[in-house]
């Protein structure tokens, strides 16, 4: 690069691409993947889930993150919409993966009972 005008285009250019990616996914699906997240049984979750999202007609796009900082409650799959609200799925398996993915994903409907807010009013 040669010139700070030069920078600046490139920064929109890559901004603008950015912004075009995330537009063709409604959600984006995080799952923990730390050390805790595997140990709990993550990366059967994450395979499961990205297997149904290769089927197609899953607007989203499924990233392993590090700890989201509730160990015991692992694993945890967070599902954040285009509006930036976020869902926290815990003590996830594959099978309840696939129903996230159906009902939530695809149906826009949030499967309450495996929220974290659902289960911790469980107990209490």
């Amino acid at each position: 690069m040669k010139s700070l005008d030069e920078l600046k285009q490139k920064h929109e250019l890559a901004k603008k691409q950015f912004e075009e990616r995330s537009a063709s996914e409604k959600y984006r699906i995080l799952v923990g993947m730390a050390t805790c997240g595997i140990a709990a049984g993550a990366a059967p979750v994450y395979e499961s889930m990205t297997k149904k999202a290769q089927e197609g007609g899953y607007p989203c796009k499924i990233i392993h993150t590090g700890c989201i900082g509730m160990c015991t409650f692992e694993p945890i799959v967070e599902v954040i919409d285009e509006k930036n609200d976020k869902t926290t799925y815990i003590y996830m398996t594959p099978e309840k993966a696939q129903e996230v993915m159906e009902r939530h994903i695809k149906g826009g409907e949030i499967v309450e009972e495996y929220t974290v807010n659902s289960v911790v009013n469980k107990g209490a």
